[in-house]
């Protein structure tokens, strides 16, 4: 199995094709997977979040601090645990700013981050899912809350979007939080944070 830097278009092609959400959130470091006959897999996206304070809780800086957003593989890997493991050596070769990784497990799709805990990354607790998405009526096409507007135009009014009235909103779902340290230094901290691994989704989320 190997990783390459993975284009735009094979990652959108990824997203729209092999993972659940159908939806591609902003572009950053993303790697093609071939499998050891040098079959194409997908990719794994990694990106700077949906948030603009992802790194305010662990008192870094903007751009110290990363999301693994999506992992849309066919399922022609031969590991998608030992993907996931190149693909943060890669990222922390290629990123030697970034201290720390965060991503999540979707419990809506019955996910308790399986991928996470076999490639030893920390648990630290439920997102709770406040934030809706909305799905387009015309084209199916999912967008998160941001990307939507009662007057279909965002961004100081500049750029077009889809009405509110056009979609359906759909409830966010809770998720299961995981990070990994990319620099040492942010291991102590991630202990500090760690709680044992969630092996079931409680009766209180699903």
């Amino acid at each position: 199995m190997k990783l390459e830097i993975a284009t735009y278009k094979a990652t959108k092609y990824a997203v729209m094709n092999f993972h659940y959400s159908k939806t591609m959130p902003p572009f950053g470091c993303s790697f093609s997977v071939f499998n050891s006959t040098g079959e194409w897999c997908g990719v794994i996206l990694y990106s700077k979040g949906a948030s603009n304070k992802i790194a305010m809780p662990y008192k870094l800086m903007q751009g110290q601090v990363i999301e693994l957003v999506r992992v849309a593989l066919n399922g022609k890997q031969e590991s998608t645990s030992k993907a996931i493991s190149i693909s943060l050596n890669l990222v922390k070769k290629l990123n030697p700013l970034v201290k720390l990784i965060i991503s999540f497990a979707d419990t809506g799709q019955k996910h308790i981050g399986t991928i996470y805990q076999a490639t030893n990354w920390y648990y630290t607790g439920v997102s709770k899912g406040d934030t809706p998405s909305y799905i387009h009526k015309r084209t199916g096409r999912k967008y998160h809350n941001r990307n939507v507007s009662n007057s279909g135009f965002k961004d100081n009014n500049t750029k077009r979007c889809p009405k509110v009235s056009d979609c359906i909103e759909i409830k966010g779902t809770d998720k299961f939080k995981y990070i990994f340290p990319a620099d040492k230094s942010m291991v102590p901290l991630c202990k500090s944070l760690h709680k044992p691994y969630p092996k079931a989704i409680p009766a209180a989320i699903a």
